[in-house]
C-alpha cells in the first residue's frame, strides 16, 4: 500500500471515532479534531468540554498487521494525564479499542486498583 493510501486509512479511522463521539456524547464538533497524519501526539486533540465527556487519550491504527503492545506503548506516552486507548481497525472488521486490563475492571467497581 502506497504511504499515501495508509494514511487516508488511518486519517478515516481518525474521523470516524471523531464523528461518533460527536454524535453519541453529544460534544460540540469544534471541541473536538482529528490531528494531520504524522504528526506527533494524541491522534484526537480535544478542548476541555470533549474531555470532561471523555477522558481519554485516543491513538487510532488502521491496519492490517498491528503491534497491539507497541500501539498501546504509544498511546501511553502521549496520554498525559488522560486514560490511554488504542482505537484498531483492519479491513472487512468492526473498529475494536484496547484499554488497560485493571481500568476496565476499576470501571466496573466500585473499589480503586492499585
Amino acid at each position: 500500500m502506497k504511504t499515501q493510501s495508509a494514511k487516508a486509512k488511518g486519517r478515516r479511522l481518525q474521523q470516524w471515532i471523531r464523528d461518533i463521539l460527536v454524535e453519541k456524547l453529544n460534544i460540540h464538533p469544534e471541541d473536538i479534531e482529528s490531528r494531520s497524519m504524522g504528526a506527533g501526539g494524541e491522534d484526537l486533540i480535544m478542548a476541555r468540554a470533549a474531555r470532561e465527556s471523555f477522558p481519554y487519550s485516543v491513538e487510532c491504527k488502521n491496519q492490517e498487521k498491528i503491534n497491539i503492545w507497541e500501539s498501546y506503548k504509544q498511546a501511553e506516552e502521549n496520554s498525559k494525564d488522560y486514560e490511554p486507548i488504542v482505537v484498531l481497525k483492519r479491513n472487512n472488521h468492526k473498529p475494536l479499542v484496547l484499554v488497560d486490563a485493571e481500568y476496565f475492571v476499576k470501571l466496573h467497581t466500585n473499589t480503586k486498583v492499585k
